[in-house]
């Protein structure tokens, strides 16, 4: 998929706006300096409303212009399949448990557990039938333990610690083997004091992809959101907007959006302009699918939705509950948009 640059998301947009505020982003003056994004509910609070209109319009449109600034430069914000090694019969993936920083935001960092470095950790896509081999390093303070929420595996690779295995201690390596034999959109993350672990960080997505993909309907490109409320704040795939990506989609193409909710609240994600078709939910195919707006997403679950791009623009794509994506300060959170060219 082609880049989205500044200049065409302009020729796009010229000087108006598009859904929750995704505005104006020409101008001769110069910008007022980019807000901190917001990334929870207390520090939300505790920055009062602007005393001025001017003020507040002022500061959404900067929110706006960082994001378009931004477009193209995050190449992980879009998780791309984790490389593996093929040993013995098995797709063997290696993943190191790590404490440290992680940058919500540039300037703005936050203390985060990560998989290999990053929050959420990198996509794991492997097809069904595959023997799969997961091998986790544990570096950091904490024991840990990996489950793979929603993947048929053996009781003995479950990832529950004291009650499948021991967790696994600093220094300690895990091995999970097993089988994949559910296709659909999965996840896994600790489940180890997992409202701290899961929700600084120790997460990802664990795709199966059916042998027969005739199964699945037809798409010209996928994306998928890891939705987050706490521990690294209120992120889009480890980011909060303006620092979130754009999905990008030319006219008449078809999108595949995969929602996981990883946070503690449920998420009512709002398409602007298009529907979602929505035809898998946890990973199981839907025998009526259907249409909405706003897709519900509570802890846990994972939907498949399919989005024709017949109307060109720029849709902002957000939960919807407010308080989680704009304030008087602008937007801030769990926002992003799909930019139809």
């Amino acid at each position: 998929m082609k880049t989205l640059t500044r200049r065409d998301f302009l020729k796009m947009t010229g000087v108006a706006g598009a859904g929750l505020g995704l505005a104006a982003c020409a101008g001769s003056a110069p910008p007022p300096a980019t807000p901190t994004p917001m990334t929870s509910m207390a520090e939300m609070t505790a920055n009062a409303a602007p005393t001025a209109a001017a003020d507040m319009d002022a500061l959404h449109k900067a929110g706006v212009e960082t994001f378009v600034a931004n477009i193209g430069k995050d190449a992980t914000f879009w998780r791309k399949p984790m490389a593996y090694k093929m040993d013995g019969g098995y797709k063997t993936f290696e993943i190191t448990c790590t404490e440290g920083p992680w940058e919500v935001s540039p300037g703005q960092s936050v203390a985060a557990m990560m998989y290999n470095g990053i929050a959420p950790g990198p996509e794991i896509r492997v097809t069904e039938g595959d023997k799969v081999r997961v091998v986790c390093k544990n570096e950091m303070t904490q024991s840990t333990a990996i489950h793979f929420h929603g993947v048929l595996v053996p009781n003995s690779m479950d990832g529950v610690p004291f009650i499948t295995q021991d967790p696994i201690k600093t220094g300690e390596t895990f091995t999970y083997e097993f089988t994949a034999r559910n296709p659909g959109s999965h996840m896994y993350h600790s489940h180890h004091n997992a409202a701290e672990q899961v929700t600084k960080g120790l997460m990802g997505a664990f795709i199966i992809e059916p042998k027969d993909r005739s199964s699945e309907p037809a798409f010209d490109a996928e994306y998928t959101m890891v939705l987050n409320d706490s521990g690294i704040g209120l992120t889009i795939n480890g980011k909060s907007f303006p620092y979130t990506q754009p999905m990008v989609a030319k006219l008449g193409q078809t999108i595949r959006v995969r929602h996981m909710n990883e946070g503690l609240l449920i998420h009512p994600m709002h398409l602007h302009g298009l529907p979602q078709t929505v035809f898998s939910k946890d990973g199981w195919p839907l025998t009526q699918p259907y249409k909405c707006d706003t897709l519900n997403v509570a802890p846990g679950e994972r939907y498949d939705v399919l989005v024709t791009c017949d109307e060109p623009g720029v849709w902002a794509y957000h939960c919807h509950i407010l308080t989680h994506v704009e304030s008087a300060h602008g937007m801030f959170g769990m926002v992003t948009a799909l930019i139809v060219q």
